[in-house]
């Protein structure tokens, strides 16, 4: 593998996908292609639109290698998410999004099934949030559908069966959150002997393997060589970590910020996880159990900044301070650290635009100093996705921490750590700006009333 340098990574995410191609030599992004990704909201239930992703991927590989050959294909793609296909690969029944609250329906029934927390380290969920919640809902709802099922994928290895031929799972998606995966013993969860779904699991394979060679008609379609490899690839919170557990010394911990703003922590404080506050052990591409929590905070980001400037001044900064307008959780309700509270603003009356903008960044910021203090984090942390490149959010998110923060140069963190499964290399040196905690006392005292405006919350 050694040879390969230009990796063509396949990233699903639930705003958008993306196709990037990553230089091995430099760790960095050379070109890039987007499109947004939208669930159909159309019978028999709210689903990914998988074919149009399936085009805008191909176009996306045959677009980049004109440009510059494409040496072999990773993936990665966001959690809770599975897929149920036939003898040939077909999909039995439509991807669904796990947005959709119909599992909830059976919410009794499932809680009666699923193994404890201890066990998986997956807290319960709403909505389709524990992909075992669905795979259990469809197979309830549509019982002649699901028993047409020759395996369950998770979702970037269905993208790998698609470009391949080859079924295969991967820890990293097995372990995010989805009531199937014992990350004590490497093996499935109680659950899944117990409905008899062993045996629709496709064999369990690393995140870096090969899987095989691009498909010939794929090749074709692209312009690809033919025997360009595809390798199993993994959930995209690790892939933003696995370049950390390359090269960081512990103890440190790496914030993935996208849809889902999601904390790990490795080498931190021994810290009992609690479930009803969004915390879960998620399983590293290397195997190894890592505490984590997240909340909804690119969603919650683009909800609350709709149609606004996303910029403001010092004086709107220092007014945000000093008047300590605050924003308290949850504009989405349902999961984070604070599932139960309802948003509220606080001391923002004749709130500037730019004021909003500073106020949501330091929500965001204390929000995330919430979830690295519930799973023991300690060291510095790294800001991997777009949420690094707002300066006011790594600047709160020093001050909350009390700890240095680092800002990731990479455009996609989880490409980079995606491309590195195509390579030998033990080490993956990032780059991004060291962020000190403010010195000025007026941070801590923002921080402080932010903290106990929201223990008064209840």
């Amino acid at each position: 593998m050694s040879g390969l340098r230009h990796i063509a990574v396949i990233d699903i995410g639930k705003t958008n996908a993306k196709v990037a191609l990553v230089d091995l030599v430099t760790l960095s992004e050379v070109a890039l292609r987007r499109m947004a990704n939208a669930p159909l909201r159309q019978p028999p239930y709210p689903h990914h639109d998988v074919e149009a992703l399936w085009t805008f991927i191909l176009n996306s590989l045959a677009s980049l290698n004109r440009e510059q050959r494409i040496d072999a294909i990773s993936i990665t793609t966001h959690g809770a998410t599975g897929v149920l296909v036939d003898a040939a690969g077909e999909l039995v029944l439509p991807v669904l999004d796990y947005e959709f609250d119909g599992p909830d329906r059976l919410g009794a029934e499932y809680d009666a099934i699923r193994p404890p927390f201890t066990e998986t380290g997956t807290p319960r969920l709403p909505l389709g949030l524990n992909l075992g919640a669905q795979f259990f809902w469809q197979q309830k709802r549509f019982p002649s559908e699901f028993a047409r099922a020759a395996a369950m994928l998770m979702y970037p290895q269905y993208w790998a069966l698609r470009l391949t031929g080859v079924a295969a799972n991967e820890v990293t998606s097995l372990g995010c959150h989805t009531d199937l995966w014992d990350p004590r013993t490497a093996d499935f969860s109680s659950m899944v002997d117990s409905l008899k779904w062993r045996s629709l699991m496709a064999p369990v394979r690393l995140a870096r393997d090969r899987l095989g060679p691009i498909l010939p008609a794929l090749a074709a379609r692209t312009g690809l060589g033919p025997q360009t490899p595809v390798f199993c690839g993994l959930h995209d919170s690790n892939a933003s970590l696995l370049p950390h557990l390359l090269s960081d010394k512990p103890p440190f911990s790496v914030v993935s910020t996208g849809t889902w703003v999601v904390s790990m922590a490795v080498g931190g404080w021994e810290i009992a996880l609690d479930a009803a506050r969004d915390t879960l052990v998620n399983v590293s591409a290397l195997g190894a159990p890592v505490p984590s929590a997240r909340f909804m905070g690119g969603r919650e980001f683009s909800l609350l900044t709709k149609d606004k400037p996303q910029d403001c001044s010092g004086s709107d900064v220092l007014a945000v301070l000093t008047r300590r307008m605050l924003l308290l959780p949850s504009t989405q309700r349902g999961s984070g650290p604070f599932p139960h509270h309802a948003a509220a603003w606080l001391d923002a009356e004749g709130i500037s635009k730019g004021e909003r903008f500073a106020a949501i960044s330091f929500y965001l910021a204390l929000m995330t100093a919430t979830c690295l203090e519930l799973i023991g984090a300690d060291g510095p942390t790294t800001v991997e996705g777009p949420f690094a490149r707002n300066r006011l959010f790594v600047g709160m998110l020093a001050a909350a921490t009390a700890r240095t923060v680092i800002a990731s140069e990479a455009a996609t963190g989880t490409s980079i750590g995606a491309a590195l499964l195509a390579t030998d290399q033990v080490t993956a040196h990032g780059k991004g700006e060291r962020i000190e905690p403010q010195t000025d006392p007026i941070w801590a005292a923002y921080v402080s009333a932010w903290r106990a405006a929201v223990r008064a919350q209840g």
